[in-house]
């Protein structure tokens, strides 16, 4: 690692005198030469070696590595006159960036800032701070080629009630300018959110939260924006890089440095954050974020991916992250500030003795109830009942019923049933009148401790974890009653909607998705805005819903959350590595799937019948794919467990929530092509993750098995419903002839032929629409007749007459394709006039002539009239001859009968003679 000095923090260098001996740490690079100093920085306690260069110390020398890939970055060339804040006797007693404005005004110099290269891959990235954003807790700006994000880490000054959800907010935003370009639609500045910067949003958040102080409620709000794009180098790992190392260097207690990769396969080889055309040929695709020791976060999607070759790829992506965070420490050792440690507050120790006094025994039958509405009622019971006993809240009730002197309706208390406690009923009277009447509890303990609320329900269901994981681990007994390894009951039925070109209800468990698939043509597609210029169509989405009644509960209802989103994508990339080429399958598919019931691992759900949705309607996928959410409890020994980390399969709602991993695998019985892992602990090794991936193979085989069962089965055929489709190629050049001005052809081809619409590629692809074939096969010919070359010697029927001159007619063979026919050539027979023999609209039958040098076409119907002529007179020729034969035969028969008559006389003649 190399961090920059400026020349004034040079000069508080050179004030020390010599250094000692160099040591082992960071290098620090100015921009004028001196001998080597020692510094006294309060970053660091060891000696660093100060090199010294007469050049540019942005200059990167990776060894050719940055350049083989996408060139030298200009972020990394020109002046660099900035480095450590402040002077060294000022730093060796804060680690704060605070004081920049007092530094800058002695050493002359307003920005001061410090960077840091740091192995990337097969190149380096540039981490900086101190330039841009000072009044955040922290901001950097990394480089990566030509590639700029720049990303800030704010808290709020007011601390928020304590929870167990962490106030934390990412914005991630990829702005047009960055590639110098506006966006394509109507409004041309950024505002809503598009779904990829929600995912890279997703992205950022959860491997962020594990990682942030438990007890800190303070809001924290990541802000990341795409500053510079050079469509080489991709900006999403950069973004979780960028918020770990701002995270770093600020307040904010973080207790480790976090940073996130890319990973890619091409042609057997793993490549770490690979290129935008490495991925675009790649069979993975998948970002890793972690520590310098543990996993945080995985997600990614690949093309039938054996487990093995997946978890070298973690493997490999893991090595990768642990070096960047090492290095993203060492810089925050530097210069980060200190962390603020005061404002973390954690609910009393003593608060899980009396929760597992009052209710430990009582939750424990909670939790084992099998209905998951039933069981979260009782849950809900127990921790009512808890915050009544435990906290301020009721108390007041009392003593404000006590001072109004109101008549308050009789309070029912859950009772806990507990041995150690006697429920008595009391009531309070005021002059015979009854104030209000409490089942209050009394035992040995008369002083009970009240508490704040909001640190009952974080410490509550903190210790409704434990029993969970206690029961499950000791007992073997999941909340449903199912093993470790079992996966709910499922029943699949497909072909429920009738009128729709595909359908299927997946129910599993408590857990139901209805999804349903429509088919159409180009116009159907999803068109993408990006930082490119090409405008992106998606032929296959899936958009996923989940509406509050599937919880039973009521809710908002309108746009889609990030979770929805988040999880739409996860299923639509499941499913898009089985889908049919396009030119196999030319439709646009797009698949809803609508939530009616949850309990855990509903996006699992949506990719299940998602893709009995689309075998019903008749999209012929490569195999079946089936996904499932695997769950963990980490620490069994602490349930009273062995030790080694118990796996879940098929996790509900609850035991995601309370558990330490939601880890989703979808494939078929081959390999995976989607996955996402959310870890709610400080990381998880290989090891762990290489049986779950063994566990999870075993569950999807056996839902897939299941889903085989479907009664009634999916159709396997296009629903009569369905749009018909034609696809073939022409030649790219000729697009513009089916097109015509202003699109004047292929809507007069469309009106005609009656057909639904006609989608037109630049690269040749032609899908014609409709619900009649013989109108797409009209269409088909139109477009044919309009790309056709004409050549001299073809006959072309039904030309039409478009106009009239003196000398002549104007015939058009096809839309746009016109040609001259002279008067000399419209009949064998001269005539004294055009008008005489052809008008306006008629249709004659023509043949190509001629072809002039400037691609004028030349016609003449005198010359089909010819050939014409000629085949008459060949058909009439062998009547003729088939006549005089014919005659000729009569002749002779006629001769041979007279002669034969004749010679008969002639015998009866001479037998007379001979007889007289």
């Amino acid at each position: 690692m190399e961090l920059c000095l400026s020349r004034s923090s040079l000069q508080c260098l050179q004030s020390l005198g010599p250094a000692p001996a160099p040591a082992r740490g960071p290098r620090l690079v100015c921009t004028r030469p001196v001998a080597a100093l020692r510094c006294c920085c309060g970053w660091t306690s060891q000696v660093v070696n100060v090199v010294c260069r007469d050049d540019d110390p942005r200059t990167v020398d990776n060894g050719g590595l940055a350049e083989s890939v996408a060139g030298v970055s200009r972020k990394l060339n020109g002046p660099f006159s900035s480095a450590l804040p402040g002077s060294c006797a000022e730093m060796s007693t804060s680690n704060s960036l605070d004081s920049d404005t007092d530094n800058a005004t002695l050493s002359g110099n307003l920005l001061n800032p410090v960077s840091v290269r740091i192995p990337y891959g097969n190149r380096h990235i540039v981490v900086e701070t101190g330039l841009i954003g000072r009044q955040a807790n922290g901001s950097v700006t990394i480089t990566d080629g030509d590639t700029v994000l720049y990303t800030s880490a704010c808290v709020a000054v007011e601390t928020n009630a304590p929870s167990d959800f962490l106030p934390l907010f990412v914005h991630y935003q990829e702005r047009f300018s960055a590639a110098g370009r506006t966006s394509g639609g109507y409004f041309k500045r950024e505002g809503k959110a598009r779904d990829h910067e929600i995912l890279v949003c997703r992205l950022i958040d959860r491997p962020i939260r594990p990682v942030i102080a438990k007890g800190f409620n303070k809001e924290i709000q990541l802000l990341s924006w795409v500053l510079s794009y050079d469509g080489v180098h991709c900006p999403e790992p950069l973004a979780i890089t960028a918020a770990g190392a701002a995270l770093a260097i600020s307040d904010i207690p973080l207790t480790k440095a976090v940073a996130g990769v890319r990973v890619g396969l091409v042609e057997g080889q793993y490549i770490v954050n690979p290129t935008i055309d490495e991925i675009s040929v790649s069979k993975l695709d998948m970002i890793v974020a972690g520590t310098t020791d543990a996993i945080l976060m995985i997600e990614g999607y690949c093309e039938f991916l054996p487990e093995e070759e997946l978890l070298q790829a973690i493997e490999i992506g893991q090595v990768a992250v642990s070096t960047i965070c090492k290095e993203l420490e060492i810089f925050a050792a530097n210069i980060g500030k200190e962390k603020n440690l005061e404002a973390i507050q954690l609910p009393p120790q003593s608060l899980e003795e009396i929760i597992d006094e009052l209710a430990g025994r009582k939750l424990e039958e909670a939790l084992q109830i099998k209905n998951k509405k039933d069981r979260m009622n009782a849950v809900a019971a127990i921790q009512n009942v808890l915050l009544a006993e435990l906290t301020e809240g009721l108390q007041k009730k009392e003593e404000s019923a006590q001072r109004s002197g109101d008549s308050l309706k009789e309070l029912e208390v859950y009772s806990l049933k507990d041995d150690s406690i006697v429920w008595a009923e009391e009531e309070d009277e005021t002059d015979g009148v009854v104030i209000h009447k409490i089942k209050k509890p009394v035992t040995e303990r008369h002083n009970i401790q009240l508490y704040k609320p909001s640190d009952i329900k974080m410490v509550f269901k903190g210790f409704s974890s434990k029993v969970m994981r206690r029961l499950v681990v000791q007992e073997g007994k999941r909340s449903d009653g199912r093993g470790a390894t079992d996966i709910r009951p499922i029943q699949s039925i497909c072909s429920i909607l009738p009128r729709v070109h595909g359908s299927a209800l997946f129910t599993r468990g408590e857990t139901q998705a209805l999804a349903v698939v429509t088919l159409g043509g180009d116009n159907m597609g999803q068109r993408l805005d990006n930082l490119t210029d090409v405008e992106d169509l998606k032929r296959f989405y899936l958009q996923y819903s989940f509406p509050p009644s599937a919880v039973g509960e009521t809710g908002r209802v309108g746009a889609p959350s990030r979770r929805e989103i988040g999880h739409g994508v996860l299923a639509e990339r499941a499913l898009e590595q089985s889908l049919p080429s396009g030119t196999d399958f030319p439709y646009t598919i797009r698949v809803e799937s609508t939530i009616t019931e949850s309990n855990g691992s509903s996006s699992m759900a949506s990719i299940c019948g998602g893709c009995l949705a689309l075998l019903d309607a008749g999209v012929p996928l490569k195999s079946p794919i089936a996904g499932v959410a695997m769950g963990l409890i980490l620490d069994t020994k602490a349930c009273g467990g062995d030790g080694e980390p118990l796996i879940l399969s098929d996790i509900l709602g609850s035991e995601d929530a309370l558990g330490d991993m939601d880890f989703k695998v979808a494939g078929n019985e081959d390999g995976i092509t989607a996955f996402q892992m959310d870890i709610k602990v400080e990381g998880i090794t290989l090891p762990i993750m290489k049986k779950a991936l063994a566990q999870a193979k075993d569950g999807r085989n056996h839902i897939l098995k299941e889903m085989s069962k479907s009664s009634p089965p999916p159709s396997k055929t296009l629903s009569k419903y369905a749009p018909l489709i034609e696809f073939f190629k022409i030649e790219p050049e000729k697009v513009n002839l089916v097109i015509g001005s202003g699109g004047k052809t292929i809507k007069g081809i469309i009106e005609e032929t009656g057909v639904d619409g006609i989608d037109l590629r630049d690269n040749g692809e032609i899908r014609i629409l409709g619900k009649v074939y013989e109108g797409i096969l009209a269409a088909k010919d139109r477009i044919n007749s309009l790309i056709m070359s004409p050549t001299v010697g073809m006959t072309y029927r039904n030309a039409v007459v478009k106009s009239i001159t003196t000398f002549g007619c104007i015939l058009e063979i096809a839309p746009g394709r016109e040609g001259m026919c002279h008067i000399s050539e419209l009949n064998t027979k001269k005539i004294a006039k055009v008008e005489d023999f052809v008008n306006v609209g008629d249709q004659l039958d023509v043949k190509l002539i001629e072809i002039n040098p400037r691609g004028q076409l030349r016609f003449s119907h005198r010359a089909v009239l010819l050939e014409k002529e000629k085949k008459e007179q060949k058909t009439v020729e062998p009547g003729l001859k088939d006549k005089q034969k014919e005659n000729v035969a009569l002749l002779l028969d006629k001769e041979n009968k007279e002669q034969k008559t004749a010679e008969l006389g002639l015998k009866d003649k001479q037998k007379e003679n001979a007889a007289k």
